[in-house]
């Protein structure tokens, strides 16, 4: 079964007056998430991997080690990065649900601190990729990045929030200033209700 392009679980311009224009997410969206989608499945067709989920292809294409990933891996990965980065952003403004809340400061010591780690994790991420906060095997949580489309997925981790820091995903509103883009992810654009449902 062939893989297809979810649609945003919200207009393209709802989340305008939170910073992200309708034309990033007419770009992003339409056109970046669905070229992955697109040569995802021209890729995987009469392979090994045709009619495989999205997440076993992820994990089962990572290459540990290798300088540059394979192709499947490449657009399965970013794949399936794009869906959760819709659903983890909302128009409205979302309260952080108490039980992420107490998670967050008992990893970091306060939500302050564990936005500071975040958004230092994407400005310091070299080139094209994600900043992520993770829930370890242990149930601990942790900020971390990964290049191009590298995800939790190929080190065990659960992801809870993960913030695309390619240039298609800012450059429109924010420019080169990635770190106002990651401050106002945090501030303004987060669904926080969803980071919280995957703990």
């Amino acid at each position: 079964m062939a893989f297809t392009l979810p649609d945003l679980p919200y207009s393209h311009d709802a989340l305008e007056a939170a910073g992200m224009s309708r034309e990033t997410l007419e770009y992003h969206h339409d056109k970046h998430h669905n070229a992955y989608v697109t040569k995802l499945n021209e890729l995987v067709a009469g392979t090994e991997w045709d009619g495989k989920s999205l997440e076993d292809i992820v994990k089962g294409t990572y290459q540990k080690g290798a300088v540059a990933q394979n192709g499947i891996f490449n657009n399965a990965s970013q794949h399936w990065n794009h869906a959760q980065f819709w659903e983890m952003m909302g128009p409205n403004s979302h309260a952080m649900p108490s039980e992420l809340e107490a998670a967050i400061k008992d990893s970091f010591g306060s939500v302050d601190d564990f936005k500071k780690k975040f958004t230092e994790a994407g400005v310091g991420q070299f080139g094209s990729g994600w900043a992520w906060l993770v829930k370890n095997a242990d149930g601990g949580l942790e900020v971390t990045k990964t290049e191009n489309g590298v995800n939790p997925l190929c080190f065990g981790q659960t992801a809870l929030l993960g913030c695309d820091v390619w240039e298609h995903s800012y450059y429109i509103d924010f420019r080169n200033a990635r770190p106002k883009y990651l401050e106002n992810f945090l501030d303004k654009l987060v669904n926080w209700e969803n980071v919280a449902s995957r703990l």
